[in-house]
């Protein structure tokens, strides 16, 4: 019996901890979380900054960011981002062999709770005339 209760004041203790370190984990609030670059002709490229903001409580660290295709690349700042400060996702669409509606999804990855964060790239993609 004492075993038990033990062993349970340490799964609380656990649990309570876990909670205070999400609580404290940086937060990554995007100023607009999807960006409609419009019409653009097979070929052009076109490059958005969405800006961030960590509302969290300690560091943002990014440690990836990678999206649903190679015709998408993201960059990210590579230093931490102190509570309360900005930062910009750049990312680049290269429209070369695309057509028609697009909708790039980019998968940034840091240490907030959760660590995926996921910004949108649209728009439509026509024919060269």
């Amino acid at each position: 019996m004492l075993a038990v209760i033990l062993l349970s004041a340490c799964n609380q203790s656990n649990n309570s901890t876990t909670a205070s370190a999400a609580g404290n984990a940086p937060k990554m609030t995007f100023e607009k979380p999807a960006h409609d670059f419009g019409k653009i002709r097979t070929g052009g490229v076109v490059s958005y900054d969405f800006k961030f903001k960590n509302t969290g409580s300690s560091p943002l660290i990014i440690t990836a960011g990678r999206a649903t295709c190679g015709c998408t690349t993201p960059t990210w700042p590579q230093t931490p981002v102190k509570p309360g400060e900005s930062g910009v996702i750049h990312v680049t669409f290269d429209s070369k062999g695309k057509m028609g509606l697009q909708d790039k999804q980019i998968t940034i990855t840091a240490n907030t709770n959760p660590a995926d964060n996921v910004v949108h790239l649209i728009g439509e993609v026509t024919a060269t005339q």
